[in-house]
């Protein structure tokens, strides 16, 4: 019952403490598909995201992100990529986009480059439409042009 070995004061007086779990795997942060900015989020500056985005808050920057989804009382003011794309609020800026969806109450003003596109009735477009055919990538540009040799000057004229 007693025992002749003593303990310390601290082992004593400390209560074991439960092991401590790394911030990304308690919050799942390693197996999040998507992510939220809520509507009482405002970012100022460009947004970059590997993963899904829902957006009901206001960005003032581009936006690049896997797929879009956009409130209705979303504002978004700058350029936005993504693989497929769905309008529902203010888009002052271009989009491109594998899939476009522009829903009832969106409202885009800028150029709108897209493999497939659906507008609501009621959603508005101000800016150009231009179809990207499937698997196309960004348009190149010619090769500069370059000066090999210039004849007139070696022929003495």
């Amino acid at each position: 019952m007693f025992s002749k070995s003593k303990t310390t004061p601290d082992s004593e007086s400390v209560p074991s403490l439960p092991s401590v779990v790394p911030a990304k795997m308690a919050t799942g942060a390693r197996h999040t598909t998507f992510s939220i900015l809520g509507s009482d989020v405002v970012v100022t500056g460009n947004v970059a995201a590997s993963v899904d985005l829902h957006v009901d808050g206001k960005i003032d920057g581009d936006l690049k992100c896997a797929n879009l989804v956009q409130g209705e009382a979303s504002e978004i003011k700058g350029s936005v990529v993504a693989e497929t794309a769905k309008i529902a609020g203010l888009l002052d800026g271009a989009i491109e986009a594998k899939t476009l969806i522009v829903h009832a109450t969106a409202r885009i003003t800028g150029d709108v480059t897209y493999e497939s596109i659906t507008i609501e009735n009621g959603g508005k477009v101000e800016g150009k439409l231009s179809h990207r055919r499937h698997g196309a990538g960004a348009a190149k540009a010619p090769p500069p042009l370059e000066v090999i040799e210039n004849k007139s000057a070696s022929a003495g004229l």
